[in-house]
């Protein structure tokens, strides 16, 4: 796993997110995958579930927003992937995450884990 690779797959996971459908999940997840959306909420297990998850959580794939992405660290299977995505309809949310990746050797992700962070978050002070 490389630094390009990585970026190549954040690509192709906004483009299954832009999509119709789930049926690209499948060329980005592997099959058991474990995907938690933050760090505190219970993780999603499987395509299947994934594949609900995203239905329920997405506008469709017409929503509108811009995504941009730095590839932070990649050792071994594992990457971080800093990820801004500024929402431009109705909703203008803003957020900026860091994804926690692991591969397979196919390129697939097994295990994603996201830390979600929005401006109008309690910094904790």
């Amino acid at each position: 796993m490389d630094r390009d690779t990585v970026a190549r797959w954040v690509e192709a996971y906004e483009r299954a997110w832009r999509t119709p459908g789930t049926g690209q999940l499948g060329d980005v997840f592997t099959r058991d995958v474990s995907y938690r959306p933050s760090p505190w909420a219970p993780v999603v297990s499987g395509l299947e579930n994934l594949s609900e998850f995203w239905e329920s959580e997405r506008e469709g794939p017409d929503e509108p927003f811009v995504l941009s992405s730095e590839v932070v660290a990649v050792e071994g299977t594992t990457a971080v992937v800093r990820v801004s995505v500024a929402y431009l309809g109705a909703d203008t949310s803003r957020w900026r995450d860091l994804w926690v990746l692991k591969f397979t050797e196919d390129g697939r992700c097994a295990a994603f884990e996201e830390w979600p962070f929005a401006p109008d978050q309690p910094d904790g002070h």
